[in-house]
């Protein structure tokens, strides 16, 4: 007989937390698997149904035995669901990588996803240890000079931003009192999604969206199948150099986050140099909490992808507030959760304060 004492089995507890963390270590191969479905168009082809493997597999030219190990990944992290084995439905979530829904991040997945973001983040550790951007050690350029050169990847990448403005445009046109008059300068908009959203049930309101010559290059289409060609307007520009000066309101959603603070400020200044001191700001983003928390990841990993993509970041409140100041707005109002996740900043011009 044994003089050794047997060790005692692991408790349900650490097997549930060891688990949960290897589940995390792994969370990249579900990235990579929902980028490949994307990319298959795999929620296009099931849609509100449910599709035999077999049939998937032909449609898409691939391997079947694979694909049905692909889907039953998916089906473990909630994208699809296998009512009856081999056959595959959309969950809730997934039905979100359809192109035909209106909800659609089906290219959002397929730029975020993609091997380009992926290398990148392989750099993580070479932004922490120096500061520096993962992107440009890893391509020897930024990002934005990258899409530039790659137009592809570029009209990808305004797609996906497309997508992500869609649903919060709506939220922001509803979550904000903007005025029944006078004019609406968008800066940063990009394909005019956001002010064709404010400005829909606004019919005194006028607009300008302001961007980039390629980021502005969608914005016509847009407004003119929205029916506000005669009250909106496209304009090319670069907003370190000069925004319109003849705005009312001038709304920033989602920019700030893509710079660092000596930028940011840079933005802040040209619209406090060229805006009448009797406009308003808004500024349209997320507002980290002084203290981090798990009620809202989604706000943190953005936090981490712009360090290591665009060198930009999140912020919180007191930083917003202290940007402004510096820049010569006074804050308003802050609106957390105005807009959905999004919060809305109110500033104005200090001397009118």
């Amino acid at each position: 007989m044994s003089s050794t004492t047997p060790h005692s089995a692991p408790s349900t507890d650490k097997l549930n937390l060891r688990a949960a963390l290897i589940e995390r270590i792994g969370g990249y191969m579900i990235a990579h698997s929902i980028g490949v479905a994307a990319e298959l168009g795999l929620a296009d082809l099931i849609g509100t149904g449910a599709r035999h493997c077999g049939e998937l597999a032909a449609e898409t030219e691939t391997h079947e035995p694979s694909l049905r190990r692909l889907l039953r990944l998916l089906v473990a992290g909630g994208i699809v669901a296998e009512p009856e084995p081999g056959r595959f439905a959309l969950t809730d979530i997934g039905a979100q990588l359809r192109a035909d829904s209106p909800d659609s991040l089906k290219n959002f997945a397929r730029m975020f996803c993609d091997p380009l973001f992926f290398t990148s983040w392989q750099g993580l550790h070479h932004t922490i240890s120096s500061g520096d951007r993962a992107f440009d050690h890893t391509y020897g350029t930024g990002v934005y000079d990258y899409l530039s050169r790659h137009p592809e990847t570029s009209m990808l990448f305004n797609e996906a931003m497309s997508e992500e403005s869609r649903h919060s445009a709506e939220q922001i046109a509803s979550g904000y009192d903007f005025p029944e008059t006078g004019t609406l300068v968008d800066l940063g908009g990009g394909d005019g999604t956001l002010l064709t959203a404010i400005l829909r049930d606004r019919p005194g309101l006028r607009g300008v969206v302001f961007d980039s010559a390629s980021g502005v290059a969608e914005a016509p289409a847009t407004l003119s199948k929205a029916g506000l060609a005669d009250r909106c307007e496209a304009q090319a520009g670069d907003f370190f150099q000069s925004v319109p000066g003849d705005g009312d309101i001038y709304i920033i959603k989602s920019v700030f986050q893509d710079w660092g603070d000596e930028e940011s400020r840079a933005i802040l200044r040209t619209c406090r140099a060229h805006m009448p001191r009797s406009a308003t700001l808004l500024i349209v983003g997320t507002v980290l909490p002084e203290t981090a928390d798990t009620s809202a990841p989604v706000m943190f990993l953005t936090d981490v992808n712009m360090m290591v993509t665009t060198g930009g970041r999140e912020r919180t409140e007191s930083e917003f507030r202290a940007m402004l100041e510096e820049t010569g707005f006074t804050v308003r109002s802050v609106g957390d959760g105005d807009a959905g996740p999004l919060s809305i900043i109110q500033a104005v011009p200090t001397s009118v304060a």
